[in-house]
């Protein structure tokens, strides 16, 4: 597709996203499996500020049934189109092979958990992080990443690979801002530069996708706001059906 044309199709289904209905599914957990995918929230416990709720929910449930528009409308993937949020040591995981978790530094898993993700991700589980930012959340994830997988290293990923390239071609690594910095500074806490790192196996197989002082969530949930900036939308939701391609055939 033209770059022109392209644009003019997601600036249709970005404005269009203030007219979707509610989503049809039931509640968190409780999903029936029959779609081809189904995008799983990752809920790890923890608490939050009245405001905002556990760490593990911000952008909930509006940026996953966004990103579901977009991913439905431009690929034509059979998806869920509701959330789908299930507590990491569910049992019920096992049947979704693909999980988001985000704000991280708030992660804080119990033995339960960190075992219970171990297996789903050795298993052919797939675990896209975002919404993560500065020196302190990175600490704080790879010690909880260490006890997932002590044996395997976070790494960077270079922009040759498919992950990059399975749908849209990514060529550089944008920060997303949330919502309230669009105009600058992008960057939250010392998280100036935006990266994407991840965790391969022995076989060499990508189980965990790292999107780091970046919002991509954000994107998703404000992509109908009139102000909100069209390429940091459109930057998002190429990853983000990237993310999901590359994960449903690897």
């Amino acid at each position: 597709m033209r770059a022109g044309a392209y644009f003019v199709a997601m600036a249709v289904i970005v404005s269009g996203l203030a007219a979707v209905g509610p989503a049809t599914g039931g509640e968190p957990g409780e999903t029936d499996v029959g779609n081809e995918f189904y995008f799983t929230r990752g809920n790890y416990g923890g608490y939050g500020g009245e405001e905002w709720g556990p760490r593990w929910a911000i952008d909930f449930p509006a940026a996953d049934e966004h990103f579901l528009v977009a991913l439905r409308r431009l690929t034509g993937i059979d998806a869920y189109d509701s959330h789908n949020a299930i507590p990491v040591d569910d049992e019920k995981l096992k049947d979704f092979p693909f999980l988001y978790i985000l704000e991280v530094a708030s992660l804080s898993l119990s033995d339960a958990q960190a075992a219970a993700l171990r297996s789903y991700l050795l298993a052919g589980g797939f675990m896209m992080v975002d919404d993560s930012w500065g020196s302190y959340a990175w600490q704080n994830f790879q010690m909880q990443m260490a006890r997932v997988f002590p044996e395997y290293e976070i790494v960077d990923i270079p922009l040759e690979h498919p992950i990059f390239h399975v749908f849209y071609d990514i060529e550089e690594i944008i920060q997303v801002p949330n919502v309230r910095q669009t105009s600058g500074p992008t960057y939250e806490y010392d998280g100036k530069v935006p990266y994407v790192r991840g965790i391969f196996d022995d076989e060499g197989r990508l189980m965990v996708v790292i999107n780091w002082n970046t919002d991509l969530g954000d994107a998703w949930e404000w992509a109908d706001a009139p102000n909100y900036p069209l390429r940091y939308s459109t930057y998002a939701f190429e990853v983000g059906i990237n993310t999901v391609i590359y994960a449903m055939s690897h």
